[in-house]
Protein backbone atom coordinates (compact mmCIF):
# COMPACT_ATOMS: atom_id res chain seq x y z
CA UNK A 1 0.00 0.00 0.00
CA UNK A 2 1.57 3.70 -0.87
CA UNK A 3 2.48 5.96 1.63
CA UNK A 4 -0.35 8.29 0.34
CA UNK A 5 -3.22 5.60 0.60
CA UNK A 6 -1.69 5.05 4.58
CA UNK A 7 -2.43 8.58 5.40
CA UNK A 8 -5.62 8.36 3.76
CA UNK A 9 -6.58 5.57 5.54
CA UNK A 10 -5.01 7.04 8.83
CA UNK A 11 -7.06 10.19 8.03
CA UNK A 12 -10.35 8.07 7.81
CA UNK A 13 -10.04 6.12 10.93
CA UNK A 14 -9.50 9.37 13.10
CA UNK A 15 -12.47 11.01 11.45
CA UNK A 16 -14.57 8.11 12.43
CA UNK A 17 -13.47 8.19 16.19
CA UNK A 18 -13.95 12.22 16.22
CA UNK A 19 -17.64 11.27 14.71
CA UNK A 20 -18.08 8.80 17.19
CA UNK A 21 -16.76 10.58 20.27
CA UNK A 22 -19.13 13.86 19.30
CA UNK A 23 -22.23 11.92 18.27
CA UNK A 24 -21.81 10.41 22.30
CA UNK A 25 -21.74 13.77 23.18
CA UNK A 26 -25.11 14.42 21.54
CA UNK A 27 -26.94 11.32 23.04
CA UNK A 28 -25.25 12.23 26.25
CA UNK A 29 -26.32 15.83 25.99
CA UNK A 30 -30.31 15.08 24.75
CA UNK A 31 -30.58 11.89 27.26
CA UNK A 32 -29.91 15.07 30.07
CA UNK A 33 -33.29 16.76 28.84
CA UNK A 34 -35.89 16.21 31.43
CA UNK A 35 -39.56 16.63 30.90
CA UNK A 36 -41.35 19.42 33.24
CA UNK A 37 -43.17 17.72 36.09
CA UNK A 38 -46.09 20.37 35.71
CA UNK A 39 -46.48 19.16 31.53
CA UNK A 40 -46.81 15.38 32.18
CA UNK A 41 -49.34 16.43 34.98
CA UNK A 42 -51.68 18.08 32.06
CA UNK A 43 -51.05 15.35 29.83
CA UNK A 44 -52.11 12.86 31.94
CA UNK A 45 -55.14 15.08 32.92
CA UNK A 46 -56.20 15.69 29.41
CA UNK A 47 -55.79 11.60 28.65
CA UNK A 48 -58.26 11.18 31.51
CA UNK A 49 -60.56 13.55 30.34
CA UNK A 50 -60.72 12.31 26.92
CA UNK A 51 -61.31 8.12 28.15
CA UNK A 52 -64.35 9.77 30.37
CA UNK A 53 -65.85 11.57 27.59
CA UNK A 54 -65.63 8.70 24.96
CA UNK A 55 -66.66 6.31 27.75
CA UNK A 56 -70.20 4.29 27.24
CA UNK A 57 -72.60 3.53 29.37
CA UNK A 58 -73.37 -0.33 28.76
CA UNK A 59 -77.06 0.26 29.46
CA UNK A 60 -77.34 3.13 26.42
CA UNK A 61 -75.03 0.53 24.21
CA UNK A 62 -77.13 -2.44 24.54
CA UNK A 63 -80.33 -1.29 25.04
CA UNK A 64 -82.39 0.66 22.14
CA UNK A 65 -85.62 1.39 23.88
CA UNK A 66 -83.93 3.78 26.28
CA UNK A 67 -85.53 7.29 26.45
CA UNK A 68 -84.45 10.45 25.63
CA UNK A 69 -85.18 11.48 29.24
CA UNK A 70 -82.77 9.09 30.51
CA UNK A 71 -80.13 10.48 27.42
CA UNK A 72 -80.63 14.06 28.33
CA UNK A 73 -79.64 13.20 32.29
CA UNK A 74 -76.57 11.30 31.12
CA UNK A 75 -75.88 14.14 29.20
CA UNK A 76 -76.16 16.44 32.17
CA UNK A 77 -74.38 13.96 34.15
CA UNK A 78 -71.26 14.13 32.03
CA UNK A 79 -70.95 17.59 31.92
CA UNK A 80 -70.97 17.09 35.35
CA UNK A 81 -68.08 15.04 35.00
CA UNK A 82 -66.48 17.43 33.08
CA UNK A 83 -66.85 20.10 35.35
CA UNK A 84 -65.27 17.78 38.28
CA UNK A 85 -62.35 16.77 35.57
CA UNK A 86 -61.39 20.86 35.20
CA UNK A 87 -61.74 21.08 39.52
CA UNK A 88 -59.35 17.74 39.74
CA UNK A 89 -56.72 19.02 37.10
CA UNK A 90 -56.42 22.78 38.92
CA UNK A 91 -56.02 20.71 42.17
CA UNK A 92 -53.39 18.52 40.14
CA UNK A 93 -51.95 21.70 38.80
CA UNK A 94 -51.82 23.37 42.73
CA UNK A 95 -50.11 19.78 43.72
CA UNK A 96 -47.40 19.98 41.07
CA UNK A 97 -46.54 23.37 42.15
CA UNK A 98 -46.07 21.87 45.73
CA UNK A 99 -44.44 18.84 43.98
CA UNK A 100 -41.90 21.56 42.73
CA UNK A 101 -41.45 23.39 46.29
CA UNK A 102 -40.95 19.95 47.60
CA UNK A 103 -38.15 19.01 45.01
CA UNK A 104 -36.22 22.34 45.94
CA UNK A 105 -36.40 22.03 48.98
CA UNK A 106 -34.46 18.07 48.59
CA UNK A 107 -32.21 19.27 46.34
CA UNK A 108 -31.16 21.63 48.80
CA UNK A 109 -30.86 19.04 51.23
CA UNK A 110 -29.24 17.20 48.82
CA UNK A 111 -26.10 19.76 48.05
CA UNK A 112 -25.98 20.61 52.31
CA UNK A 113 -25.44 16.65 52.20
CA UNK A 114 -23.13 16.77 49.38
CA UNK A 115 -21.33 19.81 51.17
CA UNK A 116 -21.19 17.53 54.15
CA UNK A 117 -19.64 14.66 52.37
CA UNK A 118 -16.68 16.99 50.83
CA UNK A 119 -15.72 18.50 54.05
CA UNK A 120 -12.51 16.57 55.15
CA UNK A 121 -12.86 13.84 57.91
CA UNK A 122 -10.43 13.67 61.15
CA UNK A 123 -7.58 11.56 59.72
CA UNK A 124 -6.89 8.86 61.77
CA UNK A 125 -3.61 8.38 61.20
CA UNK A 126 -1.21 8.92 63.52
CA UNK A 127 2.43 10.00 63.70
CA UNK A 128 3.00 13.80 62.64
CA UNK A 129 2.06 17.25 64.57
CA UNK A 130 -0.28 19.85 63.26
CA UNK A 131 0.34 23.43 64.49
CA UNK A 132 -3.19 24.83 64.91
CA UNK A 133 -3.89 28.65 64.84
CA UNK A 134 -4.06 28.45 68.49
CA UNK A 135 -0.57 27.09 69.28
CA UNK A 136 1.01 29.66 70.34
CA UNK A 137 4.96 30.04 71.39
CA UNK A 138 4.23 29.07 75.15
CA UNK A 139 2.31 25.42 73.82
CA UNK A 140 5.51 24.46 71.72
CA UNK A 141 8.86 22.28 72.60
CA UNK A 142 12.14 24.40 72.07
CA UNK A 143 11.92 21.70 68.31
CA UNK A 144 8.87 23.70 67.62
CA UNK A 145 6.50 20.73 67.88
CA UNK A 146 3.29 21.40 69.75
CA UNK A 147 3.43 19.81 73.23
CA UNK A 148 -0.27 18.60 72.88
CA UNK A 149 -0.26 15.21 70.01
CA UNK A 150 -2.66 16.49 66.96
CA UNK A 151 -3.40 14.03 64.86
CA UNK A 152 -1.51 13.88 61.17
CA UNK A 153 -3.18 15.25 58.35
CA UNK A 154 -3.25 11.73 56.35
CA UNK A 155 0.04 11.02 55.28
CA UNK A 156 2.02 8.04 57.03
CA UNK A 157 6.04 8.14 57.53
CA UNK A 158 6.55 5.86 54.61
CA UNK A 159 5.79 7.45 51.15
CA UNK A 160 5.78 4.16 49.04
CA UNK A 161 2.97 3.05 51.21
CA UNK A 162 1.28 6.59 50.99
CA UNK A 163 1.67 6.27 47.09
CA UNK A 164 0.62 2.51 46.94
CA UNK A 165 -2.22 3.55 48.92
CA UNK A 166 -3.40 6.22 46.58
CA UNK A 167 -3.36 4.70 42.88
CA UNK A 168 -4.82 1.68 44.81
CA UNK A 169 -8.27 3.35 44.69
CA UNK A 170 -8.11 3.27 40.89
CA UNK A 171 -9.90 -0.14 39.29
CA UNK A 172 -8.16 -2.24 36.63
CA UNK A 173 -9.28 -1.86 33.39
CA UNK A 174 -10.59 -4.62 31.05
CA UNK A 175 -10.15 -5.52 27.51
CA UNK A 176 -13.30 -3.34 26.06
CA UNK A 177 -12.53 -0.51 28.53
CA UNK A 178 -8.92 -0.43 27.33
CA UNK A 179 -10.33 -0.09 23.59
CA UNK A 180 -12.53 2.90 24.29
CA UNK A 181 -9.78 4.51 26.54
CA UNK A 182 -7.74 4.35 23.40
CA UNK A 183 -10.60 5.21 20.65
CA UNK A 184 -11.30 8.40 22.73
CA UNK A 185 -7.46 9.09 23.01
CA UNK A 186 -6.75 9.00 19.58
CA UNK A 187 -10.11 10.79 18.52
CA UNK A 188 -9.00 13.69 20.93
CA UNK A 189 -5.25 13.65 19.29
CA UNK A 190 -6.74 13.99 16.01
CA UNK A 191 -9.12 16.90 16.93
CA UNK A 192 -6.39 18.86 18.84
CA UNK A 193 -4.60 18.20 15.53
CA UNK A 194 -7.27 20.39 13.62
CA UNK A 195 -7.41 22.46 16.07
CA UNK A 196 -3.69 23.03 15.48
CA UNK A 197 -3.51 23.39 12.09
CA UNK A 198 -6.98 24.55 10.53
CA UNK A 199 -8.83 26.38 13.51
CA UNK A 200 -8.44 29.20 11.16
CA UNK A 201 -12.04 29.96 9.58
CA UNK A 202 -13.75 27.06 11.52
CA UNK A 203 -17.33 27.88 12.36
CA UNK A 204 -17.61 28.09 16.04
CA UNK A 205 -20.02 24.82 16.70
CA UNK A 206 -17.11 22.48 15.03
CA UNK A 207 -14.26 24.15 16.81
CA UNK A 208 -16.26 23.46 19.88
CA UNK A 209 -16.60 19.86 19.03
CA UNK A 210 -13.26 19.86 18.59
CA UNK A 211 -12.40 21.18 21.57
CA UNK A 212 -14.55 19.15 23.47
CA UNK A 213 -13.23 15.50 21.75
CA UNK A 214 -9.74 17.20 22.59
CA UNK A 215 -10.58 17.34 26.32
CA UNK A 216 -12.72 14.06 26.46
CA UNK A 217 -9.06 12.49 25.12
CA UNK A 218 -7.17 13.90 27.67
CA UNK A 219 -9.11 12.70 30.68
CA UNK A 220 -9.35 9.21 28.79
CA UNK A 221 -5.59 9.17 28.63
CA UNK A 222 -5.67 10.11 32.24
CA UNK A 223 -7.25 7.52 33.66
CA UNK A 224 -5.47 5.08 31.34
CA UNK A 225 -2.16 6.67 32.97
CA UNK A 226 -3.86 6.00 36.64
CA UNK A 227 -5.63 2.57 35.84
CA UNK A 228 -1.61 0.99 34.81
CA UNK A 229 0.74 2.67 37.59
CA UNK A 230 0.36 -0.23 39.67
CA UNK A 231 1.96 -2.47 36.54
CA UNK A 232 5.17 0.23 37.27
CA UNK A 233 5.24 -0.83 40.37
CA UNK A 234 5.46 -4.43 39.83
CA UNK A 235 8.24 -3.66 37.19
CA UNK A 236 10.19 -1.26 39.45
CA UNK A 237 10.33 -4.28 42.15
CA UNK A 238 12.64 -6.22 40.01
CA UNK A 239 15.60 -3.51 39.55
CA UNK A 240 15.93 -2.33 43.74
CA UNK A 241 19.22 -2.36 44.74
CA UNK A 242 21.05 -1.81 41.93
CA UNK A 243 22.07 2.40 42.51
CA UNK A 244 18.75 3.59 42.79
CA UNK A 245 15.99 4.31 45.01
CA UNK A 246 12.64 2.65 45.02
CA UNK A 247 10.44 5.68 44.18
CA UNK A 248 13.05 7.04 42.01
CA UNK A 249 12.62 3.67 40.09
CA UNK A 250 8.48 4.50 40.08
CA UNK A 251 9.11 7.77 38.46
CA UNK A 252 11.20 6.20 35.73
CA UNK A 253 8.94 3.80 34.74
CA UNK A 254 5.92 6.24 35.12
CA UNK A 255 7.75 8.33 31.90
CA UNK A 256 7.59 5.24 30.05
CA UNK A 257 4.33 4.83 30.77
CA UNK A 258 3.34 8.01 29.52
CA UNK A 259 5.23 7.25 26.23
CA UNK A 260 3.54 3.58 25.82
CA UNK A 261 -0.39 5.80 25.89
CA UNK A 262 0.86 7.60 23.24
CA UNK A 263 2.74 5.04 21.33
CA UNK A 264 -0.12 2.40 21.67
CA UNK A 265 -2.32 1.05 18.66
CA UNK A 266 -5.51 -0.41 19.82
CA UNK A 267 -6.43 -1.89 16.11
CA UNK A 268 -3.53 -4.71 16.95
CA UNK A 269 -5.76 -6.55 19.10
CA UNK A 270 -3.04 -6.54 22.18
CA UNK A 271 -3.44 -6.09 25.81
CA UNK A 272 -2.05 -2.55 26.61
CA UNK A 273 -0.14 -3.65 29.81
CA UNK A 274 1.54 -5.86 27.72
CA UNK A 275 3.11 -3.24 25.29
CA UNK A 276 3.31 -0.90 28.40
CA UNK A 277 5.78 -3.27 29.89
CA UNK A 278 8.53 -2.79 27.42
CA UNK A 279 8.35 0.57 27.24
CA UNK A 280 8.59 0.89 31.14
CA UNK A 281 11.37 -1.28 31.26
CA UNK A 282 13.14 -0.07 28.71
CA UNK A 283 12.86 3.53 30.72
CA UNK A 284 13.87 1.87 33.74
CA UNK A 285 17.10 0.43 32.69
CA UNK A 286 18.63 3.60 30.82
CA UNK A 287 17.82 5.37 33.93
CA UNK A 288 19.82 3.11 35.66
CA UNK A 289 22.67 3.25 33.39
CA UNK A 290 22.89 6.81 33.27
CA UNK A 291 22.00 7.58 37.16
CA UNK A 292 22.83 4.61 39.35
CA UNK A 293 26.64 4.78 38.64
CA UNK A 294 29.01 7.03 40.39
CA UNK A 295 31.30 6.89 37.47
CA UNK A 296 29.01 6.71 34.15
CA UNK A 297 29.28 4.02 31.74
CA UNK A 298 28.09 4.32 28.06
CA UNK A 299 24.36 2.30 27.67
CA UNK A 300 26.33 0.03 25.34
CA UNK A 301 28.41 -0.75 27.84
CA UNK A 302 26.36 -1.43 30.59
CA UNK A 303 25.07 -4.19 28.44
CA UNK A 304 27.58 -5.89 28.21
CA UNK A 305 28.27 -5.49 31.34
CA UNK A 306 24.84 -7.08 32.08
CA UNK A 307 25.38 -9.76 29.93
CA UNK A 308 28.82 -10.89 31.26
CA UNK A 309 27.27 -10.94 34.86
CA UNK A 310 24.18 -12.98 33.59
CA UNK A 311 26.63 -15.79 31.91
CA UNK A 312 28.73 -15.32 35.39
CA UNK A 313 26.24 -16.34 37.76
CA UNK A 314 25.04 -19.07 35.14
CA UNK A 315 28.03 -20.93 34.90
CA UNK A 316 29.02 -20.28 38.54
CA UNK A 317 25.55 -22.75 39.22
CA UNK A 318 26.76 -24.92 36.60
CA UNK A 319 30.73 -25.36 37.86
CA UNK A 320 29.94 -25.07 41.14
CA UNK A 321 33.15 -22.27 41.42
CA UNK A 322 33.69 -19.01 39.49
CA UNK A 323 34.47 -19.47 36.08
CA UNK A 324 37.86 -18.26 34.83
CA UNK A 325 38.41 -15.42 31.79
CA UNK A 326 39.27 -17.84 29.34
CA UNK A 327 36.04 -19.98 30.18
CA UNK A 328 33.93 -16.78 30.17
CA UNK A 329 35.87 -15.57 26.89
CA UNK A 330 34.80 -18.76 25.39
CA UNK A 331 31.46 -18.65 26.46
CA UNK A 332 30.81 -15.28 25.14
CA UNK A 333 32.90 -15.46 22.44
CA UNK A 334 35.22 -12.78 23.17
CA UNK A 335 38.22 -11.88 23.38
CA UNK A 336 39.87 -13.23 27.17
CA UNK A 337 41.32 -9.29 26.92
CA UNK A 338 38.25 -7.76 26.25
CA UNK A 339 36.64 -9.68 29.17
CA UNK A 340 39.14 -9.00 31.40
CA UNK A 341 38.25 -5.37 30.49
CA UNK A 342 34.87 -5.44 31.14
CA UNK A 343 35.05 -6.83 34.14
CA UNK A 344 37.02 -4.32 35.36
CA UNK A 345 34.57 -1.91 34.00
CA UNK A 346 31.50 -3.62 35.97
CA UNK A 347 33.32 -2.54 39.24
CA UNK A 348 31.20 -0.46 41.58
CA UNK A 349 33.39 2.24 43.50
CA UNK A 350 32.63 1.94 47.22
CA UNK A 351 33.08 4.78 49.88
CA UNK A 352 36.42 4.67 52.08
CA UNK A 353 33.80 6.05 54.74
CA UNK A 354 31.59 2.99 54.76
CA UNK A 355 30.71 1.98 58.17
CA UNK A 356 32.04 -1.87 59.69
CA UNK A 357 31.11 -3.82 62.18
CA UNK A 358 27.99 -3.81 64.45
CA UNK A 359 28.49 -0.61 66.07
CA UNK A 360 29.98 1.23 62.94
CA UNK A 361 33.05 2.40 65.03
CA UNK A 362 35.61 1.56 62.66
CA UNK A 363 35.37 2.37 58.42
CA UNK A 364 36.37 0.72 54.74
CA UNK A 365 39.20 2.65 55.02
CA UNK A 366 40.86 1.94 58.29
CA UNK A 367 41.59 -1.63 56.33
CA UNK A 368 43.01 -0.36 53.47
CA UNK A 369 46.86 -0.46 53.01
CA UNK A 370 48.39 3.25 51.59
CA UNK A 371 51.03 1.85 49.64
CA UNK A 372 52.16 5.83 49.18
CA UNK A 373 52.94 5.99 53.12
CA UNK A 374 56.40 5.25 54.69
CA UNK A 375 56.80 2.20 56.83
CA UNK A 376 57.28 2.85 60.51
CA UNK A 377 60.47 1.08 60.61
CA UNK A 378 61.95 3.20 57.38
CA UNK A 379 61.00 6.26 59.18
CA UNK A 380 62.49 5.19 62.26
CA UNK A 381 65.55 4.52 60.43
CA UNK A 382 65.51 7.45 58.07
CA UNK A 383 64.75 9.63 61.38
CA UNK A 384 68.16 8.16 62.95
CA UNK A 385 70.30 8.68 59.63
CA UNK A 386 69.52 12.09 59.58
CA UNK A 387 70.97 12.73 63.29
CA UNK A 388 73.76 10.43 62.62
CA UNK A 389 74.62 12.23 59.34
CA UNK A 390 74.26 15.71 61.31
CA UNK A 391 76.75 14.56 63.90
CA UNK A 392 79.47 13.73 61.08
CA UNK A 393 78.84 16.97 59.15
CA UNK A 394 79.76 19.08 62.19
CA UNK A 395 83.20 17.47 62.53
CA UNK A 396 83.93 19.43 58.97
CA UNK A 397 84.10 23.12 58.60
CA UNK A 398 81.23 25.08 57.86
CA UNK A 399 81.81 25.96 54.40
CA UNK A 400 82.42 22.25 53.43
CA UNK A 401 79.37 21.34 55.13
CA UNK A 402 77.10 24.28 53.63
CA UNK A 403 78.87 22.84 50.30
CA UNK A 404 77.84 18.91 50.81
CA UNK A 405 74.15 20.52 52.02
CA UNK A 406 73.62 22.19 49.21
CA UNK A 407 75.16 19.97 46.45
CA UNK A 408 72.68 16.89 47.64
CA UNK A 409 69.77 18.40 48.53
CA UNK A 410 70.09 17.40 52.28
CA UNK A 411 68.03 20.29 53.24
CA UNK A 412 65.14 21.40 50.56
CA UNK A 413 65.58 18.30 48.73
CA UNK A 414 66.72 20.06 45.90
CA UNK A 415 70.38 19.12 44.70
CA UNK A 416 72.20 22.20 42.98
CA UNK A 417 74.74 23.08 40.60
CA UNK A 418 78.51 23.74 41.02
CA UNK A 419 77.74 27.25 39.32
CA UNK A 420 74.61 28.29 41.89
CA UNK A 421 76.69 27.17 45.22
CA UNK A 422 79.71 28.94 43.27
CA UNK A 423 77.56 32.15 43.66
CA UNK A 424 76.28 31.47 47.16
CA UNK A 425 80.11 31.64 48.14
CA UNK A 426 81.50 34.24 45.36
CA UNK A 427 83.69 31.68 43.71
CA UNK A 428 83.97 30.23 40.61
CA UNK A 429 82.68 26.41 40.05
CA UNK A 430 86.22 25.08 39.72
CA UNK A 431 86.74 25.91 43.42
CA UNK A 432 83.40 24.54 44.72
CA UNK A 433 84.51 20.87 42.85
CA UNK A 434 87.60 20.99 44.96
CA UNK A 435 85.53 21.95 47.83
CA UNK A 436 83.89 18.85 47.34
CA UNK A 437 86.49 16.44 46.37
CA UNK A 438 88.13 17.12 49.61
CA UNK A 439 85.07 16.90 52.06
CA UNK A 440 84.27 13.93 50.28
CA UNK A 441 87.71 12.08 50.94
CA UNK A 442 87.08 13.15 54.72
CA UNK A 443 83.93 11.56 55.36
CA UNK A 444 85.08 8.29 53.98
CA UNK A 445 87.63 8.50 56.47
CA UNK A 446 87.07 5.75 59.02
CA UNK A 447 86.40 8.11 61.79
CA UNK A 448 83.76 9.26 59.82
CA UNK A 449 82.30 6.52 57.40
CA UNK A 450 82.22 4.06 60.44
CA UNK A 451 79.33 5.91 62.19
CA UNK A 452 77.71 5.59 58.95
CA UNK A 453 78.12 1.55 57.47
CA UNK A 454 75.50 0.70 59.44
CA UNK A 455 72.32 2.05 57.34
CA UNK A 456 74.57 1.12 53.82
CA UNK A 457 73.61 -2.54 54.49
CA UNK A 458 69.53 -1.54 55.09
Amino acid sequence: MSLAKKDAKATTDNAEQLDKATSTKRKAASAGRKPSRKGATKKAASDTARKVTAKEDPITANDPDVGEDVLDDEDQDGEADLDDLEDDESGLDDEDEGDEELDEDSDIADDEDEVKRKEPETPKEKGAFVVRDDDDDDNLTPSGNPKRRVIAAGATADPVKDYLKQIGRVSLLNAEQEVDLSERIEAGLYAQHLLDTQSEGMDFKRKRELKWAASDGKKAKDHLLEANLRLVVSLAKRYTGRGMLFLDLIQEGNLGLIRAVEKFDWKKGFKFSTYATWWIRQAITRAMADQARTIRVPVHMVEVINKLSRVQRQMLQDLGREPTPDELARELDMPVEKVQEVQKYGREPISLHTPLGEDGDSEFGDLIEDTDAIAPSDAVAFSLLQEQFKQVLETLSPREAGVIRMRYGLEDGQPKTLDDIGRVYGVTRERIRQIESKTMSKLRHPSRSQTLSDFLDQ
